[in-house]
């Protein structure tokens, strides 16, 4: 059997644990496989193939690894739903306090309650949204 034939199988040997386990690193060494797999086509000898896995599987872990790792790591940059509500600033209805009140949020009407039950926003006043409390929007100043 032609030793192209040998890398292309040890290239899915390598898929399939990549599949099952979901870890990029056995992709990046079926890649490998795959370059030497045509250095053998193209007549390289073992040498030549075996730097060539080699070279394709390090500069694959070098560069796409930590790029992985990275975009991982990284909390989306589009909030959606009442993630998105937060931090925005809305106008006071009716008298906002530690009970209860009204504003205006995103052209909706919802339900408010101050953040410290001790301060109260009066109609007219623009608050910003700490959180999301269920169907209630609690809001500082």
């Amino acid at each position: 059997m032609d030793a192209w034939v040998w890398w292309l199988i040890a290239a899915v040997g390598l898929g399939i644990p990549l599949v099952l386990t979901a870890m990029p690193e056995f992709g990046m060494f079926a890649v490998g496989a795959l370059a030497g797999s045509v250095t053998a086509a193209l007549g390289g000898g073992i040498v030549a193939q075996t730097l060539v896995f080699v070279a394709v599987s390090v500069a694959l872990l070098l560069v796409v690894r930590p790029l992985v790792k990275r975009s991982r790591t990284q909390v989306p940059a589009h909030r959606s739903g009442v993630d998105a509500l937060t931090g925005r600033q809305a106008v006071v209805l009716e008298r906002v306090d530690g009970q209860g009140g009204r504003i205006k949020l995103a052209g909706e009407v919802w339900s408010a309650r101050s953040l410290d039950d001790g301060v109260s926003y009066e109609a007219g006043a623009r608050v910003d949204v700490v959180e999301i409390d269920g169907a209630t929007a609690v809001v500082m100043g």
